[in-house]
């Protein structure tokens, strides 16, 4: 754990973790990054190791680049124990409730059939910022925030920054900086409006539910965090973006697979969902600090250092995947998934530990677009970048997936994830 990785992460990118892992021929390595001890592990054990709360701790563990962009300071992501079981109860009330994801679905959908009209009618769209603002739309309205039409795509492109900067400098993290200021200034102002009475929040949705949510203190949120949570809610279904893009980038290499996608055939439309959220670069790892000198996997983890779970290398294991580089949707047709091997957003149990709640939700989403996307007399033209470079974090297509107008999919050139 002697020598710094900071700069092979920046340079490798999402490679960096199982390159270092390859490199030590096991499914734990030492490392250090940020000047802190640090093991990197993979495998379901690692996963289990990682959300048991005996081994890995939350709190002070997420650097503040990050709170201060993706996340937002005070979020249930940064709380261990009791207190991270009642404030997550208050995330599943909200995004585990199976009407609830119906009503979030149809919503999306409509709005999707809506937006799709006029994309026909434009010499191009693209697909990543498109879906953005319909996903963005439909999940500020249902989770009971009111919003005009004519703001959603300012609201959307705040809610893609905050998850594009998370994990660089410059231009990028300034921006999910400001728009986090932005939106949580707004928020956390309706929340003072609804718990004033000047504001009605509709029944059960995320804004009436966060309003009145108490912490395991008994005390209400403070308005600020408040704000963050309501945004924990908006913000990643939101980030369904990059896989509504990610499928489109998928139809365009595998094109074979769009009329069967089409056919809206819910069993296999789950199995795409699980697919692309398998196949695709999202987040590379997750962590969290040592509360005590651990041992996994034949190494000693000191006290305070940093766990870090390769989820990109655990979703492309060929323990785990038959050719995990090649996408096959009909790998997930007749394959029980363990809690904790398929892992984009996480392992284990989300209503109790820091899996995300809204995992389910994400499935849904996309298994309801994305033979929306397929059916749609659009083009993915040969003239674009649709690259995938896995030194960016958070990867997605270099064009976003530019659509064009036609009467069928034509040829394209793509070159592959690199």
């Amino acid at each position: 754990m002697r020598l710094e990785n900071s700069l092979a992460l920046l340079s490798k990118g999402y490679a960096w973790m199982p390159d270092l892992r390859r490199a030590r021929g096991r499914h734990a390595a030492g490392t250090r990054l940020g000047g802190l001890p640090a093991i990197a592990i993979e495998g379901p054990e690692a996963a289990r190791f990682l959300y048991d709360e005996r081994h890995v701790h939350r709190a002070h563990a997420i650097p503040e680049p990050v709170q201060g962009t993706l996340f937002g300071k005070g979020a249930v992501h940064t709380l261990d124990g009791e207190a991270h079981r009642v404030r997550k109860a208050m995330f599943v009330s909200v995004l585990m409730d199976g009407d609830r994801i119906a009503d979030l679905v149809e919503r999306a959908c409509a709005d999707w059939d809506a937006a799709a009209r006029d994309w026909l009618t434009r010499p191009q769209v693209v697909l990543f910022e498109e879906s953005a603002q319909v996903i963005a739309g439909a999940v500020t309205r249902w989770a009971g925030v009111p919003v005009a039409q004519d703001e959603v795509p300012a609201l959307a492109r705040d809610l893609l920054a905050m998850v594009d900067g998370f994990a660089t400098g410059g231009p990028r993290h300034w921006r999910a900086r400001r728009a986090r200021g932005r939106r949580e200034g707004w928020l956390a102002g309706l929340v003072e409006q609804v718990r004033a009475g000047g504001t009605l929040a509709p029944a059960g949705s995320a804004l009436a539910v966060v309003a009145a949510h108490r912490d395991a203190d008994g005390q209400p949120l403070e308005p600020r965090v408040a704000a963050v949570e309501l945004l924990n809610v908006i913000r990643p279904t939101t980030a369904v973006a990059w896989f509504t893009a990610f499928s489109g980038h998928a139809l365009a290499r595998w094109p074979g697979y769009r009329s069967r996608l089409a056919a809206a055939d819910p069993a296999f439309a789950e199995a795409w969902a699980h697919e692309v959220r398998r196949f695709y670069p999202f987040a590379p790892f997750i962590g969290g600090r040592a509360p005590r000198r651990l041992e996994f996997g034949g190494q000693t983890i000191p006290r305070n250092a940093m766990v870090l779970l390769d989820l990109f290398g655990q979703n492309h294991d060929p323990d785990l995947w038959e050719d995990p580089y090649a996408f096959r949707p009909e790998r997930f047709l007749d394959r029980g998934i363990g809690e904790f091997e398929l892992v984009p957003q996480g392992g284990g149990d989300p209503r109790t530990n820091h899996r995300c709640p809204g995992e389910q939700l994400t499935v849904a989403l996309l298994a309801a677009l994305a033979p929306r996307l397929a059916r749609l007399p659009l083009d993915i033209p040969a003239d674009q970048d649709l690259t995938i470079s896995l030194r960016r974090i958070p990867a997605r297509p270099a064009s976003g997936v530019v659509l064009r107008p036609a009467a069928l999919w034509g040829p394209t050139a793509v070159a592959p994830v690199s």
